[in-house]
């Protein structure tokens, strides 16, 4: 796709919405306008309500730029992660570096201060590969898959603030972000790990962000949405794209799902110099996102999961015949009362269903969660919260928790199984929500109900496409043989 072609659709501008004032003297909390944000108990800002939420036909829509959002909210430490790194670099010839320890990157004592100020006692695993590429002289490019919780973005505010001079004062590093809430989650970040090198400033370039003509930015780091920032540069001249030396691309997945923030940032990439580092992050790595990928970043080291690491091999899989919804609850509760179960999410499709089944459990004794997408984000943060802390046992939820990682969750079921918009099985969203069991290495049980013979049709394309041997036909009113299957 060349150039032009990306730039030519009608920019998303947000000097629409209702501005606040923001002096950039003060921290992110101080923020005042008329969008509400606060701190949680963690001192993270939670944003009152992410506006570009919604829903398919039938249950809830996975919306990328929430899911991110409630990811950065929800992990308080590095998840660990299982999959393999994989690392490609430009020049193959060169020896691979990797470190162990943040003292091995020789970082100012003040940042190294800030780094273990923040609790990270050593490198996550993307970080030991990652750090030494974005550090290294003359400067390299990177494209870099990592999920939330991987210790991503702390990696590449470490590398801004490592990259700034803090005596030349005018913009040198530039990130985007495609919303107004990621963008102020990174800039926490950045704070936090600055804490004790008062002379790197920090300015937000979101939406409301009012600057006088003429004037240009002393800050030596940006963090913004695209379409503030391109008015930064071009429309307003209050950052020079020329002196910028390092652009940071985070959440580039969903970044392209945007056309406008897409094409806005192929016209902020172009007015970067060519020797300018380039750095782009995504939690996923599909067709759309590498052509997005190789347009913006070139000559890059590429580090990315290998694909093969999503298995199911560590997880028990059955289905069980069931006629109706009250038929699949009845079995679901002699599923209980056989399995010693330490916590269980349940899935099911529609919002209505999930509040149906909530209540039974609930009125069988059971202590139940409900996560649904009419929640507000911070509000799914809460839930999400209180269930990893125990609180509840059980987590009845739609789509909107994909990606949820905690550890003494045993059981995953599928009270209505994941199907595409056209009715197929929706495979990666099975791998998604059983993936919740079975993590870093413990046994998990996953079990699916089945009400009809087109439920049994997705059961076996779930079994084609994973290449399963079979997934284990479960009679819950038998006790002795649900005993000796899932022993």
């Amino acid at each position: 796709m060349s150039e032009d072609s990306w730039a030519v659709a009608v920019d998303v501008q947000e000097a629409t919405t209702p501005s606040i004032q923001i002096d950039f003297s003060k921290k992110v909390d101080r923020l005042r306008g008329p969008r509400n944000i606060r701190g949680d108990i963690n001192g993270n800002i939670v944003p009152e309500r992410a506006e570009n939420g919604g829903w398919t036909r039938d249950g809830d829509k996975v919306d990328l730029a929430e899911q991110s959002l409630l990811n950065k909210l929800i992990r308080r430490s590095l998840v660990r992660n299982r999959n393999q790194v994989e690392v490609l670099q430009r020049d193959p010839t060169s020896p691979l570096y990797s470190v162990k320890t943040f003292e091995e990157l020789r970082l100012k004592p003040e940042l190294l201060k800030g780094v273990y100020n923040m609790g990270f006692n050593r490198p996550s695993r993307i970080q030991e590969n990652a750090l030494p590429m974005m550090l290294a002289q003359p400067p390299q490019n990177l494209i870099a898959q990592s999920q939330s919780g991987t210790g991503k973005t702390a990696a590449f505010s470490l590398a801004m603030l490592s990259h700034v001079n803090p005596a030349k004062k005018w913009t040198q590093c530039l990130c985007i972000s495609p919303t107004y809430e990621l963008a102020l989650q990174i800039g926490q970040v950045i704070e936090q790990m600055g804490k004790f090198c008062p002379d790197v400033k920090l300015a937000y370039g979101i939406r409301g962000s009012k600057m006088e003509r003429g004037t240009k930015l002393q800050q030596q780091i940006v963090i913004g949405t695209p379409g503030t920032i391109l008015d930064w540069c071009t429309k307003y001249k209050l950052i020079d794209p020329k002196k910028i030396t390092m652009f940071v691309l985070d959440e580039a997945d969903v970044m392209i799902a945007t056309q406008g923030h897409r094409d806005q940032s192929i016209r902020i990439h172009r007015q970067l110099t060519k020797d300018c580092q380039m750095l782009l992050f995504s939690a996923t790595f599909e067709d759309s996102v590498w052509k997005f990928a190789e347009h913006v970043v070139p000559d890059p080291n590429i580090i990315r999961l290998k694909r093969e690491e999503e298995t199911l091999d560590t997880i028990k899989q059955f289905y069980v015949v069931c006629k109706e919804k009250e038929d699949k609850f009845t079995a679901l509760c002699n599923l209980y009362g056989t399995l010693t179960i330490a916590q269980a999410m349940i899935f099911c499709h529609t919002r209505k269903m999930a509040a149906w089944l909530t209540a039974n459990l609930t009125k069988e004794g059971h202590q139940v969660a409900l996560l649904s997408g009419e929640m507000t984000v911070e509000q799914r943060a809460a839930v999400i919260e209180r269930f990893r802390n125990g609180k509840e046992k059980v987590l009845v939820t739609t789509n909107v928790s994909r990606g949820i990682d905690v550890e003494q969750v045993s059981l995953v079921v599928n009270f209505d199984l994941p199907v595409d918009m056209d009715g197929n099985a929706d495979n990666e969203t099975y791998l998604h929500r059983i993936g919740r069991t079975g993590r870093f290495g413990r046994r998990g049980f996953a079990v699916n109900m089945v009400d009809s013979k087109h439920s049994m049709d997705i059961i076996n394309q779930i079994e084609m496409h994973f290449s399963i041997q079979g997934i284990t036909k479960l009679d819950t009113s038998n006790l002795e043989e649900m005993e000796s299957l899932i022993s």
